[in-house]
């Protein structure tokens, strides 16, 4: 058992050259996240808060850090798409997640493509993408009820892209996919791949 350990109190800074809040939990999905304003504009942000919270129905959610323009598309139009980040897609990332005057999907070099059942674009490069309602969207707030510039959106997966290529013998094989994780540090990121897995079913 640790003896030891280092210890710190977030609202004192934790003195260390990075937060290691994001890198301990992590590695995480990014929530490629493609929306369209009510005027018509396409928007697609990357946000490493991100994760799914419930199987049936499936329900998603990222976090925004400030109202930006994802979230506000959210709550305009209650609708938005989430695409998977495979490693051969992280440098568009990356690139989509710059200010810029430039649309991102043109700045990325990357196809939007109309979503069968919301108004919100998908990725047409990405392997795997979610269509989605809101279902809820929530101001985060600390230990005082001290509003944060923080909004969590939750929306409930009313429909599925998957590329073939993912499917073996009808199962999903997530490490063929190769999804981009975030960790922590200044720019951190893992994937997946098979020699990583290892099989550990529930005890009945």
């Amino acid at each position: 058992m640790q003896e030891e350990y280092y210890f710190y109190e977030p609202k004192l800074g934790h003195g260390l050259k990075h937060d290691p809040i994001n890198a301990i939990v992590g590695p995480r999905a990014i929530g490629w996240i493609g929306t369209k304003s009510s005027s018509g504009t396409l928007n697609l942000a990357p946000y490493s808060f991100f994760n799914l919270f419930n199987y049936r129905p499936p329900i998603i959610a990222f976090s925004s850090l400030g109202y930006k323009d994802s979230l506000r598309n959210v709550m305009e139009t209650g609708v938005f798409t989430w695409n998977l980040v495979s490693r051969d897609l992280a440098e568009q990332m990356n690139l989509s997640s710059i200010e810029q005057a430039v649309p991102e999907f043109e700045f990325a070099g990357l196809t939007p493509l109309d979503a069968r059942n919301v108004d919100a674009p998908r990725v047409g490069e990405s392997l795997v993408s979610f269509e989605c309602r809101l279902t809820q969207h929530l101001r985060l707030q600390d230990i005082n009820e001290t509003e944060l510039d923080t909004w969590m959106v939750f929306g409930e997966v009313i429909g599925v892209h998957i590329a073939p290529s993912c499917l073996v013998e009808g199962v999903y094989n997530t490490s063929h996919a190769q999804p981009v994780l975030r960790g922590g540090g200044a720019g951190d990121y893992f994937t997946i791949t098979e020699a990583a897995k290892f099989v550990l079913r529930r005890p009945k």
